[in-house]
């Protein structure tokens, strides 16, 4: 019954995959099958798309050619030089909904048989596909990954019963990213707004918005990014522990509404419907500043003529909730081992000796692509302790990593994008007036269970 679910709420993007597992339609990459190097080749949809037969050669599902792309193949040069000189690695540029959608129509075939043996998955949609399709994903639990140098809030996104299923990527830890040039001008420093609680935040950001007309934050109201932040740093979620919704009775929950309500009534954070309308708050300098995953700091670093007028710092916490804390997660991805790769020995190790093995690779990549590890031996690098002159000369990397390193785990769902938007509706519900907060939630709890018939 829940994979025939599954089904009936992927149909829409299946369409334009069905033939994913023949080796889909080609909308993607530039066709190069080598870059000089013998090392990586990047292929389009349209080329090879199945797992390698073994050898020295693995096949890697993964998007993004300014971010995850180049991450992977520069793994793939340090596994060839130090390891393996005989390594190859194929890239397939392969965009995140479309990983998803071969994946599942594989399954859905059980035919494995054209997987790649790599693929990357954002780790809020990893526990949907897991839990339906298990078979589809190689245990690496005894893989000799050494799971216990990853934050334990990311590694929570890729355990299953226990059992390790992926290799944490790109880390998600929140920021609170101010400027404070506009901080100054309301009396305040980076300083006033660390290691605060969401009272706090809202005192000062009533003085900033007094002084200098700015709101302190801004969001999308359809999407609620700043209440799952605030409900994972008290390591509390919409979901118990066996998955199922839990919106009725959430005191957690109850107080991040209630405290999202107090900070739009008093204006100090602005709602909006669009993300490019969250960016242009950002960039167009309507806020003080924002709070988000950390990967937002790219958005703002292309605000050239702000630099070193920005400081970053952790987020407030929750007043009353047990087990409060200042950090929090907002997005993320995570390697996996298919159950169609023919030589897990050598994906294990290459896993092992990149991406859970290496200080240079983070280094390598860090300038290039941004992207900050939660794998804690690469924090003590020197290129993560560096500071950064755009961010008031913060050494803002290794600052991330320690702030992923705090962050608590909490329960998530194969249905967390389903559950989420439901709960988001709510809020815009509650807000605009739309009826008793309890009587709101309560339906949203029965909106939530539809998922789990």
């Amino acid at each position: 019954m829940k994979k025939k679910l599954l089904s009936v709420l992927l149909a829409g993007v299946m369409v334009i995959s069905l033939a994913a597992c023949g080796g889909g339609s080609g909308d993607g990459g530039s066709g190069d099958s080598d870059n000089g190097s013998g090392t990586t080749a990047e292929s389009d949809e349209g080329g090879a798309d199945s797992g390698s037969e073994g050898g020295h050669k693995l096949t890697v599902w993964t998007w993004d050619p300014a971010f995850n792309i180049p991450a992977i193949k520069e793994a793939g040069e340090i596994y060839k030089a130090e390891v393996d000189s005989e390594f190859e690695l194929e890239v397939i540029e392969t965009l995140s909904d479309d990983c998803e959608t071969k994946l599942q129509t594989c399954a859905e075939s059980g035919d494995f048989g054209t997987m790649a043996d790599i693929i990357l998955m954002q780790d809020n949609s990893f526990q949907k596909f897991v839990s339906f399709y298990p078979e589809a994903f190689t245990d690496l639990t005894d893989s000799g990954i050494d799971f216990s140098e990853f934050a334990e809030g990311k590694l929570a996104y890729s355990t299953v019963d226990g059992k390790n299923y992926g290799v944490p990527f790109d880390n998600g830890a929140v920021i609170s990213c101010y400027r404070t040039d506009i901080l100054d001008q309301a009396g305040y420093t980076i300083d006033d707004l660390t290691d605060i609680d969401w009272d706090k935040f809202i005192e000062i950001g009533k003085a900033v918005k007094e002084k200098t007309g700015k709101y302190m934050l801004s969001g999308q109201a359809n999407s609620q990014d700043i209440v799952m932040m605030m409900l994972q740093s008290a390591g509390a979620s919409l979901f118990n522990e066996d998955g199922t919704p839990n919106l009725v009775g959430n005191d957690a929950l109850n107080e991040c509404i209630d405290i999202y309500q107090k900070m739009v009534k008093e204006g100090i954070f602005y709602e909006v419907n669009e993300w490019d309308e969250y960016v242009s708050s950002i960039t167009n300098e309507q806020c003080a500043g924002t709070i988000n995953g950390n990967w937002i700091m790219a958005t703002i670093m292309g605000m050239e003529d702000t630099s070193g007028n920005w400081a970053i710092t952790n987020m407030p916490k929750l007043m009353k909730a047990s087990g409060a804390t200042n950090y929090s997660n907002n997005g993320g991805s995570s390697w996996y081992i298919s159950s169609n790769c023919q030589n897990t020995d050598l994906a294990f190790d290459f896993m092992a000796k990149t991406f859970a093995g290496s200080v240079t690779l983070y280094e390598n990549i860090l300038p290039t692509t941004g992207a900050i590890s939660t794998w804690g031996p690469a924090g003590d690098s020197e290129a993560y302790q560096a500071p950064q002159e755009f961010w008031s000369d913060q050494p803002i990397f290794t600052t991330v990593v320690e702030f992923a390193e705090k962050t608590p785990s909490n329960n998530t769902s194969a249905y967390y994008y389903d559950v989420r938007e439901v709960i988001s509706t709510a809020i815009q519900d509650i807000m605009s007036g739309g009826g008793e907060k309890d009587a709101i939630l309560e339906q949203a709890q029965a909106d939530a269970e539809f998922y789990y018939q």
